[in-house]
Order: C-alpha cells, then structure tokens, then sequence
C-alpha cells in the first residue's frame, strides 16, 4: 500500500512538474541562450529572420540594473535611460536610436505579447558591449563595456550628415527607408572609388562628366532634409549597405531609355530606383 501511495505521489509530482515546463516554456520566447558576463540572460528571446531579438525592457535592466524604461503608446515608442546611454525604439522601425548613433536593422523592431524585442547585437552595440558567438554552447556571449556607445554628435560629421540627408531627401523623398538607404550608398560608393571625388559634397557637386544628380540642376538639393532621410543618411555613415558596389541609380518611370540602364550592370530595383554597378 506504501509502494502504492509512493508511486502516485512521485507521478503526481513529475505530471506538476511537466504541466509547470510546459507553461514555462509557453510563456517564455525561443532562441539561442544568451550570457551576459557569464550569467544567463533570463529575459524573452525571438527569433525572426535567422536574427536573435531580445526584449529590450529585459535586457536594459539586465545590463544597467538601474536603467528606466518607459513606454508610450500613442507614439509606440520605448526609451531606455541610464546615466550613459539614451535608447528610444520604435514599434515597426528600421533602426533603434542610441546615443543619436542610428543602427541598422533589415527585420524591423516588433511588438509580441506586450512586450518590444529589438535584435541582440544592436542592444550589445547601444551599450558598448561586446558580442561573441559560441558554437559549442551555442549561446550569445556578451561582455560589458563602457555602457553607453560613443554619442552621434561625436561619431558623425555634422557636413557628412547634411549633404548626404539633403541628396536623400531630394531623390527618395517618397521611397521605402531601405530605398532612402541605397540612395545614399551610391553616394558613399562613390566617395570611394577612384573615377568620382573623395568626399560626399564632392559626389554631389560632380561636373567632369555633367551634372550627376537632377536636385543639383533643379534646385531641390537646397531643400530641407526630411526626418526619415537624416536617419537614412545616419544608418549609411554608420556603415551599413545594400552592396558596396552600386554606383548608379534611375527612375526608369521618369527617365525609361537612360545611358545607366544600356551601359551598367544591374544589381536590383528598390522602391522606383532600379540600381546598378
């Protein structure tokens, strides 16, 4: 009778014990571990896009135990604070904003069950940490630095940032962000190649060959930034691409017979803008 009683409390015991697993695993996200100076990461993990995202209220305290977070849902914006990093990301967008640095994301921020994931690795970057990848444990390894990423008003060049936003804005006003992007790509293409000038005014303002840009005949580059196209031009200087390589670009709507689109190789249309090499 003993063996009895025994066996049905140690079967009640591991049914309690699967039906908690079970929630437990309901409740929480999916996605490789993630350590944060050796301690497991205990916040939501998601992934989307072969991207690891975390929860960003989580992991900002769990990086900076004091950081406040703070969410508005009129605008669906979140905003970390700590005493070295200012964080703001918003439901939907293509970047998270940290320091005034805009960093770069091709799946967008999203919102699940209340809570807004943000992919990992810029999270690392916004603090100044650093981000290692173990395959034996198959975990995210992050080390601490100095909290806060370097401020925008240090890391871009305030010319860089105004020329190139103003090309952005006057070519790709009406385009996706990622088409507002690649315009200024060509730009910086350009600046490195051997057969354009060397600095982005430079690219703008290019005559050995004509003018190189419709703004610069018209008198739109002179024109006001737009607020999206500062962000495109603050992703582009903090180096992320659509191709090193596109040079060109044409709206084949407005102009269907151009020299680019008989003479260059084609690399991919965004938004109105087909691209070439």
């Amino acid at each position: 009778m003993k063996k009895k009683i025994i066996s049905f409390v140690f079967i009640f015991v591991m049914v309690i014990s699967c039906f908690s697993m079970m929630s437990m695993a309901s409740a929480s996200s999916y996605g490789p571990n993630v350590n944060i100076d050796g301690s497991s990461f205990t916040g939501e993990i998601n992934v989307r896009d072969n991207t690891t995202f975390v929860g960003i209220r989580k992991f900002s305290t769990a990086m900076y135990w004091n950081a406040k977070v703070s969410y508005n849902s009129s605008t669906r914006t979140i905003t970390v604070t700590t005493d070295k990093l200012t964080l703001t990301a918003n439901d939907g967008a293509n970047y998270i904003v940290a320091n005034g640095r805009y960093l770069f994301t091709s799946t967008p921020i999203f919102m699940k069950n209340g809570r807004m994931y943000a992919p990992l690795l810029l999270m690392a970057k916004a603090f100044d940490a650093k981000a290692s990848w173990s395959n034996a444990t198959s975990s995210f390894n992050i080390t601490r630095g100095s909290g806060g990423i370097l401020s925008g008003d240090k890391y871009y060049r305030e010319d860089e940032v105004y020329w190139l936003s103003k090309i952005i804005s006057a070519e790709a006003r009406g385009e996706i962000f990622i088409g507002k992007v690649a315009v200024g790509n060509v730009i910086l293409n350009r600046t490195k190649s051997p057969y354009f000038p060397n600095t982005i005014y430079g690219v703008i303002f290019d005559r050995k060959n004509g003018i190189q840009f419709s703004p610069v005949a018209n008198g739109t580059i002179y024109n006001s930034a737009t607020s999206e196209s500062i962000a495109a031009a603050k992703v582009c200087l903090e180096g992320y691409t659509v191709s090193k390589d596109i040079l060109y670009f044409v709206n084949p709507r407005v102009v269907p017979n151009s020299w680019v689109s008989k003479n260059r190789v084609f690399f991919a249309q965004i938004g109105n803008h087909t691209f070439y090499k």
